[in-house]
């Protein structure tokens, strides 16, 4: 039993959760001294205390007793505090170990496609990069992504879908000196769909634009550099040659009726579609004001008013379903591990997460289709 990693991880999900010492002590059933002395490792625990500090922690065995590797190269700014912020890199870091895990096992690594592109990738034309990475994946000048994740994940970029309560983290992203490209979206049931997708593009942005800007140890959010990754991602999603044209063909619909069809092919956020019109001037900051009050009188329901990208909006009308970001290769590895036998059916549920009675539900699930 490592006593310092032992101490480290109950310290680190004692504050993630916000609970005193007393408090965890309070719902183990033990003394503040057994907590103070677990987490000072001074004295080696029993194992029925630690399992009781796992159950108050609502966490494994394993999530106690496992080391968790520091990630170094990741940009990862939030508009706001986030007490949790060092339980989500411990969480992604595990996470990133098993995706490794199994592409060795199963011999199933996909290379960085945009790696090669990345030195013709200046932050001064952040439009050109956008126009350069859909060229090296493939995409038509006019042709809409419609899924982000397998996109990505095609390119070579692990996605991980994370779910915290927080209005002021979106995603981060990760660099391939540690085991990356990755990047992780927050996708917190108040944060719409269109935001995740628009999330997702923004990081790759970084990725390709940002690479000096690849430190933990930095927190405070660059405007420029943020600025930068949403004309990207606003770009990558909604290509001008595509955005023109179906704007035009949409010519003869009600104007607000017009950027929610325009939003929904593109699967971006309706903002997204204004802030196009005013950069090509067909529409002027008005159409900020304008918007809400409009489809108010044509759909008799009212909106939020957030620019984007700085905040979500839970009201997106015509909001895209959940299945429009979901990522599936870690799953999918995962399955395939487990039905070549190079994986237990109890590495599989620690893999994703789950119970081992989970676990074999999934398994019959898996096989109710080829």
């Amino acid at each position: 039993m490592d006593l310092r990693i032992l101490a480290q991880n109950v310290r680190r999900l004692r504050t993630g959760q916000s609970l005193t010492q007393q408090a965890l002590a309070d719902a183990a059933g033990l003394s503040l001294p057994a907590i103070k002395n677990l987490e000072g490792a001074k004295t080696e625990p029993r194992m029925r205390t630690v399992q009781a500090i796992a159950q108050a922690l609502q966490a494994e065995l394993q999530d106690l007793f496992t080391p968790v590797r520091e990630l170094k190269t990741v940009r990862f700014r939030s508009n706001k505090k986030m007490r949790n912020r060092e339980n989500l890199m411990a969480d992604i870091s595990r996470k990133l170990e098993d995706f490794e895990y199994l592409e060795t096992v199963l011999n199933d690594r996909i290379p960085f496609r945009l790696k090669k592109i990345r030195g013709q990738c200046s932050r001064q034309n952040p439009i050109r990069a956008a126009v350069l990475c859909r060229k090296a994946l493939d995409l038509r000048e006019r042709e809409p992504i419609h899924d982000i994740c397998g996109l990505l994940e095609h390119a070579g970029i692990k996605v991980f879908p994370v779910g915290i309560a927080s209005e002021g983290f979106f995603g981060l992203s990760i660099g391939e000196e540690d085991g990356g490209p990755a990047i992780a979206v927050n996708v917190y049931e108040r944060i719409s769909v269109e935001r995740r997708i628009f999330s997702a593009a923004h990081e790759l942005g970084h990725l390709m634009l940002h690479r000096e800007a690849y430190d933990i140890t930095l927190t405070q959010e660059n405007k420029e550099e943020e600025q930068e990754a949403s004309i990207f991602a606003s770009h990558f999603l909604m290509p001008d040659a595509g955005f023109q044209n179906e704007w035009n063909e949409a010519a003869g619909l009600h104007w607000v009726e017009r950027v929610l069809k325009v939003k929904r092919i593109f699967h971006v956020s309706y903002k997204t579609v204004l802030m196009r019109l005013v950069d090509h001037e067909d529409a002027d900051q008005s159409i900020w004001k304008d918007f809400p009050l409009a489809y108010k009188r044509r759909f008799g329901s009212g909106l939020t008013f957030k620019e984007e990208p700085e905040a979500y909006d839970p009201n997106e009308p015509d909001r895209l379903h959940k299945f429009d970001f979901y990522e599936d290769r870690f799953s999918r590895l995962t399955r395939r591990a487990i039905e070549e036998d190079k994986i237990s059916i109890s590495r599989g549920a620690e893999i994703l997460r789950i119970r081992i009675e989970e676990m074999q539900d999934l398994l019959n699930d898996w096989r109710m289709v080829l």
